[in-house]
């Protein structure tokens, strides 16, 4: 006797019982992780989830690109951005604390290891004088974000909301990109400085 075929409403949730069944995978193993980890957390959210691969990914491209250069920094600086990441176990909302944490840090690398097209470099004569000069690279990441260069130093610094203009913060560094003027403080306490553009700022 044939026995009739199952209806194809019904097949369709036979397949679909297990939706996790071919989900993605972070770039660790989730059945090595701690119970209440951090990394737990990452196993159990698709979003943390993938933003864990893309930036296992990003930190790939960027190994390339230092082997030649310092990826014994690139690494130690990887693991100070673990134990960093780990940290979110201390936030009230952990989920938010991680997808910050991931997205800064893969922000920072496309931008730092150029992993991406960036806008510029932009010239800046600050204080009308030509010689106090800040080069500007601006990044399309996620957050946005730009390297700046003055003197013998760079700083990356991230767009945070601002209705004075397109305000970007570092460690002790910023910038506020203006329609004519924009003000750049670098260092602890430092003055603010008068920046214009000698070539046509990119916008973001």
């Amino acid at each position: 006797m044939i026995k009739p075929l199952l209806p194809a409403f019904l097949l369709c949730t036979c397949l679909s019982i297990n939706p996790q069944a071919h989900a993605t995978s972070p770039s660790f193993d989730c059945g090595k992780v701690e119970k209440g980890s951090i990394e737990e957390l990452v196993c159990q959210s698709a979003e943390l989830t993938d933003l864990d691969v893309k930036l296992a990914n990003a930190y790939k491209a960027a190994s390339q690109k230092a082997a030649n250069q310092h990826p014994n920094l690139l690494k130690a600086e990887q693991r100070g951005w673990i134990k960093g990441r780990n940290d979110c176990w201390k936030s009230d909302d952990k989920n938010a604390c991680v997808a910050d944490s991931y997205r800064q840090r893969t922000a920072e690398l496309q931008a730092r290891y150029q992993l991406i097209a960036g806008k510029g470099p932009v010239h800046y004569a600050c204080d009308g004088n030509p010689a106090k000069e800040v080069v500007a690279t601006f990044y399309p990441t996620e957050p946005k974000s730009v390297v700046a260069e003055f003197g013998d130093s760079s700083s990356l610094m991230f767009l945070q909301d601002s209705d004075s203009g397109q305000h970007y913060v570092g460690r002790n560094e910023t910038l506020t990109a203006g329609k004519d003027i924009t003000t750049v403080v670098w260092g602890y306490e430092a003055p603010q400085m008068q920046c214009k553009a000698l070539d046509k700022p990119h916008q973001q």
